[in-house]
């Protein structure tokens, strides 16, 4: 083989790698096809030429290969999945927000982001989580509670409310009373639930994030207005014996109720009702004075983060759900915004509150799970006895 072949061989092999090769490792390449180059024409002088040919052979293949490989890995590396899991009534939120934030990672890190999104009950998705059924990169649950248990499993760090803005809240509601049309069994106030006669709708505590709230809200109706935990115990067995079943999350509670007219009353999110409303199911609801802040918290999973190597661009969507442009989304589903900007931008669209309670009113979770809703506590009790 002549030195001019040599050189069109190897001509040819800076072509094809142009072809394939990535920006970033076109330097190298080159610089190593120009040392192939200079080692080919030294040897040509001692080689015979059947060993020039298979030497031009081997380096146009080592190149390619190069090429192939190194695409294969940019290609790979240019692509990232996020696993949210989260309660039922956020996908519509979620819909407009996580287009929004791919875009935005696009253009500032020149990376893909998919979303592998799944939506259930508050509790059923945190079992979900802990038993490794969905190894979510990011919850976005119901309930602190709810993230309590997972951090207890080991899978998310101590101290998780202190890694975010407003101790972890990312959105949040009150408690909403929805009637029938005409509300023919005059229900007004949190005592009408446990009229004679009224069905309420209501989802079960085991398995959704609502049906604790609504515990809390039916709670505190009585103890946040001055009555003792006696009084409030028998409202709330009053109200779950006119609970015929319990739905397994708020998203078939408001099915049951809107979609197949089951029930007198429901009791759910502010925002799911008016959301209800919006898609022309318009029925008449009231916003109770005395009410719960339903604070929904949002959080890393990092020992799936560490797993799946999605750390960085998992807190950058967690601190994205805080930004005003996130939270305006959320308020156009007439949740309760946490940015103080956006706040204050909706305010007049929202009843007013005139006693707005926290978890923390009713003593801490630590102190709600082990009083309300474990094995043999309160509402357990209370289901029995509306059972009897």
């Amino acid at each position: 083989m002549s030195r001019w072949q040599l050189r069109q061989s190897v001509g040819r092999a800076i072509l094809l790698w142009r072809h394939f090769a990535i920006a970033q490792m076109q330097t190298y390449v080159m610089k190593s096809l120009y040392f192939i180059q200079l080692l080919s024409e030294r040897i040509t002088r001692s080689w015979s030429k059947r060993h020039v040919h298979f030497l031009c052979l081997f380096a146009v293949g080592v190149v390619l290969s190069m090429a192939i490989t190194a695409c294969g890995n940019a290609s790979a590396s240019n692509d990232i999945k996020l696993r949210l899991v989260s309660f039922s009534v956020t996908k519509a939120a979620h819909d407009q927000i996580i287009p929004k934030f791919i875009q935005k990672w696009k253009k500032e890190h020149n990376q893909n982001v998919t979303f592998e999104t799944n939506y259930g009950g508050s509790g059923a998705q945190a079992a979900a989580v802990i038993g490794g059924l969905q190894e979510a990169d990011i919850v976005h649950l119901a309930l602190p509670l709810d993230v309590n248990k997972i951090q207890q499993a080991g899978l998310i760090k101590s101290n998780w409310e202190n890694r975010a803005p407003r101790n972890g809240i990312v959105s949040r509601s009150v408690a909403a009373i929805v009637t029938r049309e005409g509300n023919p069994k005059g229900i007004n106030t949190w005592a009408d639930l446990a009229k004679d006669g009224v069905k309420v709708i209501a989802a079960d505590p085991k398995t959704s994030g609502i049906a604790i709230w609504q515990f809390l809200a039916f709670w505190g109706s009585v103890t946040q207005a001055g009555g003792d935990d006696a009084t409030a115990l028998d409202y709330v067995t009053k109200v779950y014996k006119n609970a015929p079943f319990l739905t397994k999350d708020a998203r078939e509670a408001s099915d049951l109720f809107f979609q197949r007219n089951e029930g007198d009353v429901l009791v759910n999110y502010e925002n799911e009702v008016i959301l209800a409303e919006t898609n022309g199911l318009k029925l008449p609801y009231v916003v109770p004075p005395v009410n719960i802040s339903i604070d929904n918290p949002v959080v890393v999973v990092d020992k799936n983060v560490d797993k799946h190597k999605t750390r960085e661009v998992a807190q950058a969507f967690v601190d994205y759900l805080y930004s005003t442009e996130a939270q305006r989304e959320f308020g156009k589903l007439r949740y309760r915004p946490v940015n103080p900007t956006v706040t204050q931008e909706v305010a007049s669209q929202y009843p007013q509150i005139e006693t707005l309670f926290t978890a923390q009113d009713l003593g801490g979770w630590d102190i709600i799970q082990k009083k309300f809703f474990g094995d043999g506590a309160l509402f357990d009790q209370v289901k029995a006895k509306s059972k009897a």
